[in-house]
């Protein structure tokens, strides 16, 4: 008789490793509570761009600002973990956010996968730069205002 799998109720977080000396690079989700679609202008992107800076433990390198979600790629700068530093960002904006009454801004914990290699690296990027266009929100990539880069996440 074959069992059913346990419904996961919280993403589980793997340890990040140093991969032979090369810097690790993250993937990470972070979603608005209910799914709120608050994040998609000009100063909710401003103010995540400025807690990310704030934020100095991890270092952010692509990101994409969707209206209800964020994808970004991340490399540690210090040893802290990625737990400890997803908390302090989002803390950051929530002390920060310009209509309180849209509290609570963040659902509970992130999903992480920490990426393998260089090419999962490009491939995972073109997947998350074309969200956007599938939402319906852009028809190219290129078009989406809420997207960038902060840091070159390198695997040197």
């Amino acid at each position: 008789m074959i069992q059913a799998r346990p419904v996961r109720r919280r993403p589980v977080h793997q340890a990040v490793f140093d991969r032979r000396g090369r810097s690790p690079i993250v993937f990470v989700t972070v979603c608005t509570a209910k799914r709120q679609r608050i994040l998609a202008n000009p100063a909710a992107a401003t103010l995540l761009q400025r807690a990310w800076h704030a934020a100095q433990a991890w270092q952010v390198g692509r990101y994409v600002v969707m209206p209800d979600h964020v994808h970004l790629f991340c490399s540690p700068a210090v040893d802290t973990e990625l737990r400890n530093w997803v908390h302090f960002w989002k803390a950051y904006v929530t002390r920060r956010w310009m209509d309180h009454a849209q509290r609570p801004l963040w659902q509970t914990g992130f999903w992480d996968t920490q990426l393998r290699g260089n090419e999962t690296y490009a491939a995972k990027w073109e997947y998350v730069r074309f969200n956007p266009v599938r939402h319906g929100l852009v028809h190219q990539p290129e078009s989406w205002p809420f997207q960038g880069e902060l840091n070159v996440l390198s695997w040197d």
